[in-house]
């Protein structure tokens, strides 16, 4: 059995100002990064064999806060594992948008991926890390659109009503048949007292 547990990276700066942030490089925010700390611990018992990240830095830095509470490890980065590209909403709110292209602005492409692209390229990056780890337990950092697409077509039945928390995790096991999840979208660890201090 192979196991992958998906963790979404920390609060940003642009999730803090509810901007788009697709392919852009918006830093962690302190939030994010105490975030990480949480989620580190929580994770440190675990034997990880291999650790992978998107190359995008609220990604990264996510997955080097974590992996700093195991030791040295070796961080293997995917732009597979990128966020959805936004297109023409990169750096805008919500409100931004309705000024610009009106109430009716998600119908219109803007430059936008698709959600089948995004999550095609997400299986294809998950798929990759199960052939190159058969049998191991493995922590991946990436994005909530992307593995929001992507967990949807690797688990049957699997479908996301709202986005995944900051941090949150996400385990899937394949049996060498099919994936299955055991762990959705859970957030307990920044649930600790004292621990986002």
């Amino acid at each position: 059995m192979t196991t992958i547990t998906l963790v979404r990276h920390g609060l940003s700066t642009w999730n803090a100002e509810g901007r788009a942030q697709g392919h852009c490089d918006a830093p962690l925010h302190s939030t994010g990064r105490k975030q990480a700390r949480c989620v580190a611990k929580r994770l440190v018992e675990t034997p990880w064999n291999a650790f992978y990240s998107s190359d995008l830095p609220r990604a990264k830095e996510t997955a080097e806060i974590i992996v700093k509470e195991f030791g040295q490890h070796t961080i293997s980065e995917d732009a597979r594992l990128r966020e959805v590209d936004c297109g023409e909403l990169i750096g805008l709110t919500l409100e931004e948008r309705i000024e610009r292209w009106g109430d009716n602005w998600r119908s219109l492409a803007l430059g936008r991926e698709s959600s089948e692209d995004a999550g095609n390229r997400g299986v294809e990056a998950i798929e990759m890390i199960r052939a190159r780890h058969p049998g191991e337990q493995i922590l991946v950092v990436s994005h909530g659109a992307v593995l929001r697409h992507t967990l949807q077509r690797l688990v049957e039945g699997l479908f996301l009503a709202t986005p995944l928390g900051n941090t949150s995790l996400t385990t899937i096991h394949h049996d060498g048949h099919k994936w299955s999840c055991t762990l959705m979208d859970c957030t307990v660890h920044l649930n600790e007292p004292n621990e986002m201090r």
